[in-house]
């Protein structure tokens, strides 16, 4: 053997030996499409709010391979150190659990006569899009290889994915069992902790049964296939699967729907459960299923710019009357992505002219609400603060020139109605009795309520319709849930402001006017004129209903009313019974009659109704 060729193949043995070392890789996928969450992937390290190594270091050939995590931020970085120039660092990035990935992430190489490098930071996962993400540090140096992917379970407080079914502080079954080929394939539910696990019954040797796991309703499910996947042992006849979780805090990703799947050993074809989300209670589904729909990056719900603002307004409610902290991140996530200025179609086909301010007074005035409902919560300084600057601005255009004063519906002062009045009666006696000492506020307040009483906005039924004529008059246009119950929310305030009897008397004729006419209660649930028939709810009306359930709580919590408290109860009752799906997507109709219109602003509504009754 020539010298020259006994060379060449002592270097291929030598690079076979290397290899076999290194971890087998299969082919990355194509390149990544970046990721926002709270932040947008390339973010500096140094920004990180947190830094913690949640997985072993790797020895790259001396070299030091580090991944880098900040669950603050849900974000990763990769960094090796004791390198010489030319070595690399990068993180891989897969949404199927390893199968396929981004690789390649923020890579970097040493340079000149340095040691060490690290990437920028990336996303862990991708609430946006529905995706949950695995990441791992790469390196090269002579060689590559790379650290354990992170997070591999999800946890959900104190139980993680893989948790026994024994533990389990609870065995339901939300829906029907399937069968296959005589087997029976059911879906198993920890609702107290959202777990879930799947079951094989009057099966044989060999069958199987997993659970699928889906961020986007049951749509997809890549990073959720085949979970906890096990056989029937030989002599058996059934078997289940670990529990895994549905919600992920960590990643930012709440929702998770689960469904049961098995096989029996000799097809290859599977059977399915439905999906299901769990319901710990009914409000904490209803909060869980809106937030699916959440943009943790922008900070809202998009499409809707009043309509977030009581969204996040029914999500602060349920925190408040239920004592949970689950969603404290998303008021100030809101809050601040939010306070900015924005050009007409951004947020509002409005410009927003930054402290949520645009030309739409009534708009203006609903974010002033949900800051003093995150006051109330939270009692930070900055939400009242703000409250107090919305409402400086809708009292601008109270106007004593036009039917003896009210607040103008818009900066161009075409219309004078109940909405943006109820709104700010609601707000100037709600700042009054937030402020130590004031006096301005509860001045304007008073002005407020004795111009509503004169106003001609309520009618000779008790009910408030939308608006007044040119001339001053009540227009006789619809009667909206969500005008009587800012009027009910607004008296009920005064009195506990004033002790003043009167008050509580109007919010009290107001609410009895509600729920004995057919114009907003119908056989007991609450009920718009675009429910009924075969109308339909524009984007506006869809969440006019929890409006109302929030104002008409507060009265009953005022009064002690057994009566009031049926009412409430009738309406989740109804919405728990008859407008709800497995994945716990509450519609429009709360009488559960069809047509009917499910989105994340039919959602927030009944969230209302939901949180009301769950706090009685």
């Amino acid at each position: 053997m020539s010298a020259r060729l006994h060379r060449v193949l002592h270097g291929l043995l030598t690079l076979a030996i290397a290899l076999a070392t290194l971890v087998a890789l299969p082919t990355p996928s194509r390149a990544a499409t970046p990721v926002c969450a709270l932040a947008c992937d390339t973010l500096d390290p140094s920004k990180a709010q947190r830094e913690t190594f949640p997985v072993p270091h790797v020895n790259l050939g001396g070299r030091t391979l580090k991944l880098h995590v900040s669950d603050p931020d849900s974000m990763a970085w990769a960094s090796i150190d004791n390198g010489v120039s030319g070595d690399a660092v990068w993180l891989d990035r897969s949404w199927d659990r390893g199968a396929t990935w981004e690789g390649l992430l923020g890579k970097a190489s040493i340079p000149g006569t340095w040691t060490g490098t690290r990437t920028l930071m990336y996303n862990l996962t991708d609430p946006v899009g529905h995706r949950r993400g695995w990441i791992r540090a790469c390196g090269d140096a002579a060689g590559v290889t790379c650290t354990d992917w992170v997070y591999p379970k999800v946890c959900d407080g104190t139980l993680c994915d893989g948790a026994d079914p024994a533990t389990a502080a609870g065995d339901d079954r939300p829906v029907p069992s399937t069968t296959l080929f005589g087997r029976t394939i059911s879906l198993h539910v920890d609702q107290k902790n959202g777990m879930a696990w799947g079951v094989i019954e009057s099966g044989g040797t060999g069958d199987e049964i997993w659970l699928d796991r889906s961020w986007d309703s049951g749509a997809t499910w890549p990073e959720g296939s085949s979970l906890g996947r096990t056989g029937v042992a030989s002599g058996k006849t059934s078997t289940r699967t670990a529990m895994f979780a549905t919600r992920d805090p960590r990643g930012l990703m709440f929702g998770g729907a689960v469904r049961a799947c098995g096989r029996e050993a000799s097809h290859q074809e599977g059977g399915c459960t439905a999906w299901v989300r769990p319901a710990p209670s009914r409000a904490r589904a209803a909060a869980d299923a809106l937030m699916a729909s959440y943009h943790p990056y922008e900070g809202w719900w998009r499409s809707s710019w009043w309509n977030s603002a009581v969204a996040v307004t029914s999500l602060i409610d349920f925190a408040q009357r239920t004592g949970r902290h689950d969603y404290d991140w998303v008021i100030a996530r809101t809050f601040e992505q939010n306070r900015g200025t924005f050009a007409p179609g951004e947020r509002s086909s409005d410009a927003v002219e930054g402290h949520f301010i645009s030309r739409a007074i009534d708009d203006a005035a609903w974010w002033g609400v949900a800051w003093l409902a995150a006051y109330d919560h939270t009692h930070e300084r900055r939400y009242l603060d703000e409250a107090v600057t919305i409402a400086a601005y809708v009292h601008q255009y109270w106007d004593t020139g036009s039917c003896g004063g009210g607040v103008w519906w818009d900066r161009e002062r075409t219309y004078k109605n109940a909405v943006t009045n109820g709104l700010y009666l609601w707000l100037t006696t709600s700042l009054h009795r937030r402020i130590s000492g004031d006096t301005v506020w509860g001045s304007r307040a008073a002005t407020a309520a004795t111009w509503y009483l004169g106003s001609g906005l309520i009618n000779g039924s008790g009910l408030v319709n939308d608006g007044l004529t040119g001339d001053c008059r009540n227009n006789g246009q619809t009667v909206w849930s969500y005008n009587q119950g800012l009027a009910i929310g607004a008296f009920t305030q005064l009195w506990r402001s004033t002790g003043n009897t009167k008050y509580l008397d109007t919010a009290r004729r107001l609410a009895d006017a509600a729920t004995g006419s057919v114009a907003l209660t119908r056989d007991g649930v609450l009920t718009e004129s675009c429910d009924t028939g075969g109308n339909s709810c524009d984007d506006n009306q869809k969440q006019f209903k929890g409006v109302f359930m929030r104002h008409f709580a507060d009265l009953a919590d005022a009064t002690g009313s057994a009566g009031y408290r049926t009412y409430i109860k009738k309406q989740a009752d109804s919405i728990w019974a008859t407008d709800r799906d497995p994945l716990n997507r509450l519609g429009q109709r709360w009488a559960g009659t069809g047509p009917n219109q499910v989105d994340w602003r039919t959602q927030a509504s009944a969230l209302g109704a939901l949180t009301a009754a769950d706090g009685l």
